[in-house]
């Protein structure tokens, strides 16, 4: 049993507005809130001030590589990363472990690593790959809150990508549960780049080009096409190419169950200002250009794309080809899940948007498509008490001394970013306050609510 304490802020996002309240908070949930301050309450009370008080973030697209390649990441590291930044709830892709998550076995020795571990709350994807595309049942029984497929290779031989004839296979299962597809949108098409990258493997442009955006064009399409004939929910991660838009968009229009995510790493940064040899940059879909970039934010803005993860994608230095610069070579992925606020707010920012739309796309939105939004993504009484307290106006520098992932690489370092995080609390309990951590291990495991 958790004594009651409550939580004022003259900014707390309650009801889709900011407005002075306090949040009294017992056991674990929000049991009611108050507007305003009160002159007198029977329980500690904590005033912050003009520091937003907004519900936890959830980041539903984290690669945390445990049990197998711990090296890689780990839930330790990755969980703590997740707090420092705000997050309270994780969703878990099935690679890059080893086993990879595609069988009821792995799935529990996943969730047998996260032990002592697990300092936010932690959900799981499963995996489709054509050796179980036909036999998922078990997989969608065990408790994952979704499956994921690669239409092209996923870097693993362990996670081989699906064709058509695969999701055919699975795609019926998958729609009787109820659960959502999650998709890596690439279709491979000859192209003649792949020679040019052999030539010029430290070009970003040869790197971009080796990845165009037909190749997600065509791969939603498909998906779209599929939707709508298994009437699954699909949901198209890491959108990069804003081409893809209007059929995207059509889609929705005719009412099939479509959802739609993109990354910081797209928001942020643009092809035009990426060096070459530079391997931390290197993802797929790759980074594209300014103008794409502005049309990405002009579909997250008016609703046209969802919400925003992190697909936080850590390798060990040697991976990544550091050294070398080989673009080529170099493992594909981007590390920023502890970023992920101060990134979409600071460019957010710039272009003047409000800070009232970051609890839709970081919190609110993510909670709904990962089937928690009758507990998680609101301040509301009966709501988990999953909470964030952070300062918008506040900068701080991106170092190397401040990242918690396992590995210091990333493409934000140096970065000067608004928004800094003041306390992270799970389940009511704080587990994060400038800069120390607090009563870990504190975190929930979520299983599908279907």
């Amino acid at each position: 049993m958790q004594p009651e304490f409550a939580i004022h802020s003259e900014r707390v996002w309650i009801n889709q507005r900011f407005q002075a309240a306090t949040v009294f908070i017992k056991n674990g949930k929000i049991s009611h809130l108050q507007s305003g301050k009160p002159e007198a309450f029977p329980c500690p009370l904590k005033d912050v001030g003009t520091d937003v008080l907004m519900p936890g973030l959830i980041d539903h697209h984290v690669h945390i590589n445990e049990p197998g390649r711990t090296d890689w990441e780990g839930f330790e590291t990755a969980t703590k990363a997740a707090a420092a930044g705000g997050i309270t709830t994780l969703v878990d892709m099935p690679l890059n472990a080893s086993p990879v998550t595609t069988t009821p076995e792995s799935f529990f020795k996943k969730k047998e690593s996260t032990k002592n571990k697990r300092h936010v709350n932690c959900g799981f994807w499963g995996g489709i790959v054509p050796q179980n595309a036909a036999n998922l049942e078990g997989l969608l029984d065990s408790g994952v809150l979704g499956i994921k497929a690669f239409l092209v290779p996923s870097g693993l031989d362990e996670f081989p990508n699906v064709t058509e004839s695969d999701l055919r296979k699975g795609l019926p299962f998958i729609a009787q549960k109820g659960l959502p597809l999650l998709v890596h949108c690439e279709l491979e098409r000859p192209n003649g780049a792949g020679l040019l990258l052999g030539k010029h493997p430290k070009s970003y442009a040869a790197w971009l080009k080796s990845r165009p955006k037909e190749w997600e064009n065509k791969a939603i399409e498909m998906m779209i096409r599929l939707c709508r004939e298994f009437d699954c929910r699909t949901h198209i991660v890491h959108l990069s190419s804003a081409e893809a838009l209007p059929m995207i968009e059509a889609a929705r229009v005719e009412g099939l169950p479509l959802t739609v995510e993109t990354c910081p790493h797209y928001l942020f940064f643009h092809s035009e200002d990426i060096p070459d040899s530079d391997t931390r940059f290197k993802c797929a879909p790759p980074i594209r250009e300014k103008a794409n970039k502005e049309q990405l934010w002009d579909a997250l803005e008016n609703g046209r794309i969802d919400f925003v993860a992190s697909d936080h994608s850590p390798a060990p230095p040697a991976l990544k080809h550091l050294k070398t610069g080989d673009l080529a070579k170099a493992w594909g992925g981007i590390s920023g899940l502890q970023f992920l606020l101060p990134l979409v707010w600071t460019a957010a920012k710039k272009r003047g948007i409000g800070l009232e739309n970051i609890a839709n796309w970081l919190s609110a939105r993510p909670a709904e498509f990962i089937g928690f939004h009758q507990k998680k993504g609101k301040i509301a009484s009966g709501y988990d008490a999953d909470l964030v307290i952070w300062n918008p106006e506040v900068t701080f520098a991106v170092e190397e001394k401040i990242i918690e992932h396992r590995h210091k690489i990333t493409p934000y370092l140096g970065q000067n970013l608004f928004g800094q995080v003041k306390q992270t609390y799970v389940g009511g309990f704080k587990v994060f306050e400038e800069g120390v951590f607090k009563n870990l291990n504190k975190g929930k495991l979520l299983f599908s609510q279907v």
